[in-house]
């Protein structure tokens, strides 16, 4: 599976797990020089708390367009820290 946006791909990974049709990326899968730390935060009631990061490509910033769990609830254990992505990024074979 990848992410892509603005054409870059920002995660690249055959071990990816899906959960709420949401695939969660290992965190070694990422290109972290796209990703910069969001002040944003939420919670899931069955995952925990969800921190976020902004992609930044050739300029353009997509807020909050990732998310992850640093510290999950037990039945989340198997995507702690893992990332996911939303707002415009594709997940794709």
């Amino acid at each position: 599976m990848k992410a892509i946006w603005k054409d870059v791909v920002l995660a690249e990974s055959d071990k990816t797990i899906v959960i709420e049709n949401n695939h969660y990326f290992p965190p070694d899968s990422i290109h972290k020089e796209y990703f910069k730390p969001s002040d944003l935060h939420t919670t899931c009631p069955w995952k925990g708390e969800a921190s976020y990061y902004s992609i930044e490509v050739d300029g353009e910033l997509n807020k909050d367009a990732a998310w992850y769990y640093p510290k999950t609830r037990e039945m989340a254990r198997p995507i702690e820290g893992y990332i996911a992505f939303w707002r415009g990024v594709e997940v794709k074979s």
